[in-house]
């Protein structure tokens, strides 16, 4: 991308240009004299127009847009970018669809200005090639019209996927308004659409066009993996700075109070959390399904005749198969009830998505005694003191892709939560088996980990509490630590 005063400077001096040969033109020949005055004149406006846009002030290189063409309060990682960028002294416009709560320090900060935007449907009648035409023909202009109205940024910083039409749109504003363009490869767009339309599918092709056209002409570029990183620059020809997620220090081991506070609120709601109780006991005693309060001096303890505690996050999108885990959840149900020493499990599946839904109507029809399986949607407040409760965390994300990294694995190893993950190409990047957790291919295998893992509950002397003493003793940097080493450099640069 051009300098944005040598590209100021073009623009004005080619419209100047224009203006004064229109207006020599008209006073030495036959064409009407008003559509060429005409002229002039809009190229005189187009010219004041374009340093209006440019205009920069004291406080242009302190502000930064945050872009995602998402849900911002399901979007954790432009979160800690918001946050991290206000913690520099950067004045943050942050654009998004706002369909849940962010996380309250977003909302708290006093340098994060949210800008919520609508999701577009698109024409509801016709072709679905309409729908969705007509959808990113909408949004464009929305888009358009927000980011050309705010204050001059002298930068967007923007994720991707989704980046259409948001990068084009964006390059396009960063080129009017002199501001660069840092794209956050955490994928690729065109092979999430691929796992619902095929890799064939027209519409699948044009996104894979559009994303390596526009991806280059960013300024900067920052991605999730080394694996990624090395195949932006060698089949996209961009260069890219790895940023790994990190947890930021709200992911972290749950104190035993909080631990019950949330259990007693989620038991308000769920009854899986509920203490089933006799009628001889003390109803004055707050008692959870995990967990009891004694009412004497606040002390709350740990039942030894506790479920263990699974807990699995998602978007509930075609990357993530529910089936294998719901399959070996019946298989453990197969192990207690043939006789095995195992506890009782209760598995929380957090997260909304277009699948939820398939998945809630599959789980209603298992018959299981020993496993209570509960879908809820967190505050983003209450998601990581579940998992510094949990007892172990499992992921089916298999990326699209092969080349990006599950965030919810980032979160549980904050809270030093050992991990059961499905096996794909650049997994061990993060998850070391038989080190921080276990790999597995299918449910089989995954049913059989889980009766390991669990066959010495609630003691810690077997293989998870191994797993966990190892999260305890390797954890590595927190996001505050690697964003300003790996991000700031490129923000402050100019």
């Amino acid at each position: 991308m051009a300098a944005p005063c040598g590209c100021s400077a073009l623009l004005a001096g080619l419209a100047l240009f224009g203006t004064v040969l229109a207006v020599f033109y008209a006073a030495d020949s036959d064409v009407a004299c008003p559509a060429v005055c005409l002229a002039a004149v809009a190229g005189l406006l187009l010219t004041l127009w374009g340093f209006r846009l440019r205009r920069r002030d004291g406080g242009t290189e302190r502000r930064v847009c945050v872009l995602v063409l998402g849900d911002i309060g399901r979007s954790p990682r432009m979160q800690y970018h918001a946050l991290s960028l206000s913690k520099h002294g950067y004045q943050v416009t942050f654009v998004g669809f706002l369909d849940s709560k962010p996380h309250q320090d977003v909302l708290n900060e006093g340098k994060i200005q949210i800008v919520p935007i609508a999701e577009v449907k698109g024409v509801r009648v016709g072709p679905k090639i309409l729908t969705y035409v007509s959808k990113v023909f909408l949004q464009s202009l929305q888009l358009l019209f927000v980011l050309l109205t705010m204050e001059l940024q002298s930068q967007i910083l923007m994720q991707n996927p989704p980046g259409l039409p948001g990068i084009a749109v964006a390059w396009f504003v960063c080129i009017l308004r002199g501001s660069r363009l840092v794209i956050d490869w955490h994928n690729y767009g065109f092979t999430i659409m691929a796992l619902s339309l095929g890799p064939a599918h027209p519409v699948v092709r044009l996104a894979k066009w559009y994303e390596h056209f526009f991806g280059p002409l960013a300024t900067n570029n920052l991605c999730v993996t080394n694996a990624m990183k090395d195949d932006l620059q060698k089949n996209w020809g961009v260069r890219a700075t790895t940023l790994y997620d990190r947890p930021p220090s709200i992911f972290r081991e749950t104190p035993l109070t909080l631990q019950h506070e949330l259990f007693m609120r989620l038991a308000d709601v769920y009854p899986h959390f509920q203490d089933a109780g006799s009628e001889d006991e003390d109803v004055e005693v707050e008692r959870t399904v995990f967990s009891v309060r004694d009412p004497a001096d606040g002390t709350v303890t740990l039942r030894t005749n506790r479920p263990a505690l699974l807990i699995s996050s998602t978007s509930w999108t075609e990357d993530e198969d529910f089936s294998i885990l719901l399959k070996a959840l019946e298989d453990y149900e197969g192990f207690v009830q043939g006789g095995a020493s195992l506890p009782s499990l209760v598995c929380v599946i957090t997260g909304k998505g277009p699948q939820k839904e398939h998945y809630k109507k599959i789980i209603d029809t298992l018959r299981l005694e020993h496993v209570k399986i509960c879908t809820p949607w967190l505050e983003a407040e209450d998601y990581p003191v579940l998992l510094g409760s949990a007892d172990l965390g499992v992921c089916l994300h298999k990326s699209s892709s092969g080349l990006d990294l599950p965030m919810k694995v980032v979160d549980m190893f904050g809270c030093c939560l050992p991990v059961c993950a499905i096996s794909f190409h650049c997994l061990h990047e993060l998850v070391k088996h038989e080190e921080n957790g276990l790999i597995f291919k299918d449910s089989a295998e995954l049913s059989q980990q889980l009766k390991c893992l669990l066959s010495e509950f609630p003691s810690s002397d077997g293989k998870l509490g191994t797993f966990r003493k190892n999260l305890r003793t390797s954890r590595g940097q927190r996001w505050d630590d690697n964003w300003d080493q790996n991000v700031l450099p490129l923000i402050s640069s100019r």
